[in-house]
């Protein structure tokens, strides 16, 4: 692929294999539904590749399968990679956002609603050469 980096080859071909639950998510996520907000779908965010993310507020949405429960230590580290990126990571099981559709996507839009903290390593502000 001329380009692209395995990165976003790799989102490309998540995006065609979604699991159930993350189809269900997306149906109420896609095009501004949740609130106005856009939200991309397998999307990578370095080094990895989230399930669901608003750019704009950087929240990432995770969805999880039962593989998941083994994982728990490596996803509290990506978590906390993350997080340390100024994302706000919230995880969902699967079953969840396939029986608790409503309750997923409120928790969603209420973690939309807040103010995200702000980056901990910002740019420099001002000064010479400054773009505008």
């Amino acid at each position: 692929m001329r380009g692209k980096t395995i990165n976003q080859q790799r989102a490309r071909d998540l995006r065609k294999k979604l699991t159930e639950a993350e189809r269900v998510l997306w149906r109420h996520l896609r095009d501004r539904q949740l609130g106005g907000w856009k939200f991309r779908r397998q999307h990578p965010v370095a080094p990895f590749i989230v399930d669901f993310v608003c750019l704009e507020k950087k929240l990432i949405v995770e969805v999880d399968g039962g593989q998941h429960a083994e994982k728990m230590v490596q996803d509290a580290g990506r978590t906390e990679h993350l997080s340390k990126s100024g994302y706000q990571v919230v995880r969902f099981w699967n079953n969840e956002v396939l029986q608790e559709t409503a309750g997923v996507l409120q928790v969603i839009l209420s973690r939309l609603s807040v103010d995200v903290p702000p980056h901990p390593d910002p740019l420099p502000q001002g000064g010479e050469g400054k773009i505008v």
